[in-house]
């Protein structure tokens, strides 16, 4: 018995959203008397941050505390139109509808504040804090709560704004109907080290490094979670979850997660990411999201590891003790590749 150790490397590019009808989404933004902001999207927050997000783009764009808005997306029957959350579209799409919705508010907002200051709405600034005041004579101020009241109160005007973000139909090749059904692309490049028992079959990712261009990214802390746990995923995927055999007949499946194959904490690998920052032309505030891409990497290099460590190439998931054992015995024994390149040193 030997354990064989080897390197695989995959990288992507991924598309962010597609062009269907031109992939709108719509935002609303009101603001309610004691000066807070609400944002009503009807995509969904799938655990993806998307709530976050479009509350620092809204709160960014409104020139108010981030603490003073707060993002609605219960009701697609209420709520303003949206193609849905999918297709990595999230920050994209409906970060730009925030923005153009933001910016209508915010200039009611600022209307009625000119009223009450009695001076030029072009001349106002906001300071994040929650306060309006004229430029360069900051003692010449009022409250952003201040400014709702007045204007729902006295002024009679509703601090609102609505905002729709639309791509450009793509032309269509009149001989081959070929299309470009997306504006960006995000890009990845990972690799993966693994170690492969040649008796059992057994694989063990030792380590994952990877590097994920993502636009300007708007919450870091969010990226680097969403980028890890899709990296988890991604290790489940290559060696672990399938609906076979039972499928496509439940009642021989696994009746709850202790019966379905996952990993546990001792099989997910250490992994180290960097994140490059180049801003999207067109994203809301030059960002994009990493979306689905978190996971995408992890399932060929794995692959391609093991066909570095003993020469099995396997081209089903989940990549099986069974199916490498099979891989060895047709190839009459372990076959490693040429490995480039040292340890993997990043501690």
């Amino acid at each position: 018995m030997a354990r064989h150790e080897g390197r695989g490397m995959a990288s992507v590019n991924y598309p962010i959203g597609m062009n269907l009808g031109g992939d709108p989404s719509q935002a609303l933004v009101h603001s309610n008397p004691d000066g807070k902001f609400t944002v009503a999207l009807s995509a969904i927050d799938l655990g993806q941050g998307m709530k976050q997000v479009s509350r620092q783009i809204a709160a960014e764009t409104l020139g108010v505390p981030i603490e003073d808005v707060y993002v609605d997306t219960a009701d697609s029957d209420t709520g303003p139109h949206d193609m849905g959350s999918f297709a990595s579209r999230g920050t994209h799409r409906m970060g730009n509808a925030v923005i153009a919705a933001a910016r209508e508010a915010r200039g009611v907002l600022m209307e009625a504040a000119a009223e009450e200051l009695e001076v030029n709405a072009a001349d106002l600034v906001t300071d994040g804090r929650g306060n309006i005041h004229v430029r360069g004579a900051p003692s010449r101020t009022i409250t952003v709560k201040a400014t709702a009241q007045a204007a729902q109160f006295k002024q009679g005007r509703t601090i609102a704004g609505r905002g729709i973000f639309l791509i450009p139909l793509s032309a269509v090749d009149a001989e081959t109907g070929e299309m470009n059904p997306n504006t960006d692309f995000a890009h990845a490049c990972l690799v993966a080290d693994v170690t492969v028992d040649d008796e059992t079959g057994e694989v063990t990712v030792l380590r994952m490094t990877s590097a994920y261009e993502l636009g300007r990214v708007i919450n870091p802390r969010m990226v680097e979670q969403q980028l890890v746990g899709g990296a988890w995923m991604g290790i489940s995927h290559a060696l672990y979850e399938t609906p076979e055999p039972y499928y496509p007949n439940p009642e021989h499946g696994p009746r709850d997660f202790n019966e379905y194959l996952m990993p546990g904490p001792g099989d997910i690998a250490p992994y180290h990411v960097t994140v490059l920052e180049r801003p999207a032309p067109d994203g809301p505030f030059g960002g994009k999201g990493p979306g689905e891409m978190c996971a995408n990497p992890v399932l060929p290099a794995i692959a391609n590891a093991i066909y570095n460590a003993v020469g099995v190439r396997v081209d089903e998931l989940p990549i099986t003790p069974e199916k490498i054992l099979r891989g060895i015995r047709a190839n009459g024994g372990v076959r490693p590749k040429p490995r480039r390149g040292g340890p993997v040193n990043w501690r």
